[in-house]
């Protein structure tokens, strides 16, 4: 049974915008652990990248808290939601802490898709409610 459905559409201009501001401190603000390693790397590499994977991690997670219900208040925290990838590159919430908790106590599991053009990034997230056993 779906639980919720959240989407979200972010300007990478807006996130271009805040990185130059605030700079690092704004993407340790965002990012798991996990995922400011992979954006550091990428960044290295290529810096419209890096930008782009900072800009959908940041609509993924609206998308999720939508989902859930909770906005950004707690359990709900910008680094206590991940958005990894799977080896074949799809896209995965990895939640910790509290919110793992909360998550887990609703009896949820989470899908969600990520996709960025040059301006713009998507996210939809759809929290299911496992079935009782």
């Amino acid at each position: 049974m779906i639980y919720g459905i959240g989407a979200d559409v972010c300007d990478v201009r807006r996130i271009r915008a805040s990185l130059e501001r605030h700079g690092e401190r704004f993407a340790r603000r965002i990012l798991s652990d996990g995922e400011m390693a992979v954006w550091k790397g990428r960044s290295a590499r290529w810096p419209e990248r890096g930008l782009r994977y900072l800009a959908t991690r940041f609509s993924a997670k609206e998308a999720f808290s939508k989902a859930a219900g909770l906005g950004l208040r707690m359990p709900m925290t910008w680094r206590l939601c991940e958005v990894a990838n799977l080896p074949s590159g799809k896209p995965v919430i990895v939640l910790h802490g509290g919110l793992k908790d909360w998550f887990d106590a609703q009896g949820l599991s989470a899908h969600v898709t990520v996709t960025d053009e040059t301006d713009y990034a998507a996210s939809f997230v759809v929290l299911e409610k496992k079935a009782a056993p």
